[in-house]
């Protein structure tokens, strides 16, 4: 059984894998509701579900880049929720976890950043995801040149882009992004390519920051 945490934008998102491989999900686009919700919304699934954290097999946890408070809610509530328990934590690419929420073709994933830039990944989905570029901050302009017509894009700051710009791209609803994703990303056939292995005790001090990438294999 997986739980899946991404709380790197505004929303907030747990998603549960049972043992059948069944997926269900708790979310909300509010605003400032991680540190209150994202405790209600594991507990919910507890219930609804009937099973206990020391029953989980996996924990995915998006980890950046993305909101530093989002992103230390997770990891201070892995720590705090999983600490001495015998489950298998894995920190992923954020980025990569949105661009799981595609379709096939170029997908740029995007979150907001400071002033005229964004953080950006470009990728190529097929029967697996491929990523084009790293991670990074990037100018407006800069993103824009790496863009094409028919183009997909996900993420956060998209309206920033200028509207010609915006108009010749497939731009996808905020409902994509999604810790499901995580989970659909950790089981495809690249998964490893974008979650590193860590544990309760290491995650908050392997926090990576959001100029950081985490695009590293599992060890």
């Amino acid at each position: 059984m997986i739980l899946a945490i991404e709380t790197a934008t505004n929303i907030c998102s747990i998603s549960f894998q049972d043992g059948e491989g069944k997926l269900f999900e708790k979310r909300t686009e509010r605003k400032g509701s991680h540190s209150e919700l994202l405790f209600i919304f594991i507990r919910e699934l507890m219930e609804e579900h009937n099973f206990k954290l020391a029953d989980l097999d996996i924990i995915l946890v998006s980890s950046g880049p993305g909101s530093y408070t989002g992103l230390r809610i997770a990891a201070s509530a892995v720590k705090g929720l999983f600490f001495g328990l015998n489950v298998d934590i894995y920190a992923g690419n954020t980025l990569a976890g949105f661009a799981q929420g595609a379709g096939e073709g170029t997908v740029h994933a995007v979150i907001n950043a400071r002033r005229k830039h964004l953080y950006h990944q470009k990728f190529k989905k097929e029967d697996r995801l491929i990523p084009i570029t790293k991670s990074e901050i990037l100018e407006l302009v800069e993103i824009t040149a790496l863009m094409n017509k028919g183009n997909q894009i996900i993420g956060t700051g998209i309206e920033r882009l200028e509207e010609e710009k915006k108009d010749q791209l497939t731009v996808l609803e905020a409902s994509d992004i999604s810790a499901t994703n995580l989970i659909h990303l950790f089981n495809s056939i690249s998964g490893e390519e974008f979650f590193q292995k860590t544990t309760a005790e290491e995650l908050e001090s392997n926090y990576l920051s959001s100029s950081q990438v985490n695009n590293t294999k599992v060890k």
